[in-house]
């Protein structure tokens, strides 16, 4: 039987619900690219995937979407430093079509997730100044 929690697991991390499984598919993502990619002696990521695994999860938890994000793919805001962008781009062009064979339903997920549309910041933020003005008026 193999170690789920050995094999998922990173740095305990804030993040929760769907932005957790967005982390943890990322993360299986690194694993295929870094196993093909870079030699190293164990299981794990090599020091350049598990330093934007990291970095991921504090773009991940600092995310103005929130639990409604979506795919980096579809987001109007990009939050990635572009050499980090780069390297994620490269990550997922590579493992995203392993992904279907190695964890389907994870593939599967983030398939369904590229379908949410996320608005525009600028769009969030009009409706919260509508919302409170319509606020003080009552």
């Amino acid at each position: 039987m193999m170690n789920l929690a050995y094999r998922y697991s990173g740095a305990m991390s804030k993040l929760t619900g769907r932005l957790k499984r967005e982390q943890d598919t990322f993360r299986c993502m690194a694993r295929i690219y870094c196993g093909h990619h870079h030699p190293h002696a164990d299981s794990g990521l090599c020091d350049d995937c598990e330093n934007l695994m990291q970095y991921a999860e504090k773009r991940l938890e600092k995310c103005p979407y929130g639990p409604d994000k979506p795919t980096c793919a579809n987001c109007p805001i990009h939050c990635y430093k572009p050499a980090q962008r780069e390297q994620a781009r490269v990550i997922m062009r590579f493992a995203g079509p392993r992904m279907t064979w190695r964890h389907p339903f994870r593939a599967i997920n983030h398939l369904l997730d590229k379908l949410r549309k996320a608005p525009h910041p600028l769009t969030l933020r009009e409706a919260k100044r509508r919302q409170a003005a319509a606020g003080d008026r009552d």
